[in-house]
């Protein structure tokens, strides 16, 4: 059975998950007018790719174009739709037993429509399955569309890039967040202090704002300059005190997990199955989702503890008047030495260090400045 090819535009409620990503939204409804094989979405996390995937996989399905209302819509939305079959990595990186999976899937019949949609996140892990993965995307069978994506592009991707149309999103702007979470009930300030901790993530914008403890845990990084005392003791409790804050950043997520664990199971009980399928693939992408989150936690808490550094500059500037003193240049020296201390910190967390030793480290080295 051929796929269809409809002039409709997909209905906008769609990509209603999609925020502040207008130009990959128009981009996705026209590729949902004409379709073509693969398609790579790239972006950070927390951008929307996974929920626009979705959208895109509900207009290639639906009978009608992507109506927004039928059966098939709300499922292919949901992600519960047999023809959109998303391809979870199983372990650190997409490797080529992966690689062959995604092959043999897109191999596959459709069950319910006259096309599958093929969902392969984490691309950008795929580094040594690329080759594998290289002659399946360039030619899959004409009813498999698939849909890749990426945090980012890395050169050793540039054949499966190529091969794939690009649908670039950016981290959502922090006034954009702030918007969001205001229309979802929240209140402003607590709004503005999420969308500056966010880093345009509207995942984890969505969980702060929900967790209570959020705006205690900032508050804890803020007061770190005011608890060193010179000495190491304090400086390893003060970094086994902000492991334990990140430790417990994670309720809301775990919480959110449990969710979406139960509403599989339901499903799988309503339909009949034993078990959920892929179970262990979920769990799998719980485990990281939640290393990922207590690494942004920690991220968030430096942004804070540097914010309280530059506070203290603002302030030794303001105190000395206009005509300064060398006092005030050492403490305005001092507290910018702070500030690129906890910025260094920050980006080390990008390159998978071991973060209490990371934290002890900086702790330290803060409490030596204070001499």
């Amino acid at each position: 059975m051929s796929a269809p090819v409809t002039t409709r535009v997909p209905n906008p409620a769609l990509f209603a998950g999609v925020v502040g990503q207008e130009r990959a939204v128009a981009q996705l409804e026209s590729a949902a007018r004409h379709p073509v094989h693969a398609y790579l979405f790239h972006g950070p996390p927390g951008s929307g790719k996974r929920a626009a995937a979705r959208g895109l996989a509900a207009a290639l399905l639906c009978p009608d174009g992507g109506c927004g209302v039928c059966n098939s819509c709300r499922r292919a939305l949901a992600g519960t739709h047999p023809d959109l079959v998303t391809v979870e990595r199983s372990g650190a990186s997409l490797d080529v037993d992966d690689a062959r999976e995604i092959t043999a899937r897109a191999q596959r019949r459709p069950l319910e429509s006259s096309r599958q949609v093929l969902l392969v996140p984490d691309v950008h892990l795929a580094l040594k399955a690329a080759p594998a993965l290289l002659k399946t995307v360039e030619e899959p069978p004409p009813s498999t569309v698939f849909v890749l994506l990426a945090d980012d592009l890395s050169p050793g991707l540039a054949t499966i890039v190529s091969r794939c149309v690009r649908v670039p999103f950016v981290p959502v702007a922090p006034a954009v967040v702030e918007a969001w979470l205001v229309d979802r009930g929240v209140d402003g300030s607590v709004a503005a202090s999420v969308a500056a901790s966010s880093g345009g993530n509207l995942d984890r914008a969505r969980l702060l704002a929900d967790d209570p403890g959020f705006t205690d845990r900032r508050s804890r990084w803020h007061e770190v300059p005011d608890r060193l005392d010179g000495s190491g003791a304090m400086a390893v409790s003060v970094a086994d005190e902000l492991l334990a804050l990140a430790d417990g950043a994670l309720a809301p997520l775990r919480d959110e997990h449990a969710r979406e664990l139960a509403v599989l199971e339901d499903q799988a009980e309503a339909t009949g199955v034993r078990g959920v399928p892929g179970r262990k693939g979920v769990e799998d992408r719980h485990k990281r989702e939640e290393r990922r989150w207590r690494t942004d936690d920690l991220r968030m808490g430096l942004a804070a503890l540097a914010d309280a550094y530059r506070d203290r500059m603002v302030a030794t500037v303001a105190a000395a008047g206009p005509s300064g003193s060398s006092g005030a240049g050492m403490e305005r020296r001092r507290a910018a030495g702070h500030v690129e201390a906890v910025n260094r910190a920050s980006a080390a967390l990008s390159r998978n260090v071991r973060e209490d030793l990371l934290l002890e480290a900086l702790m330290v080295e803060l409490s030596g400045m204070l001499d």
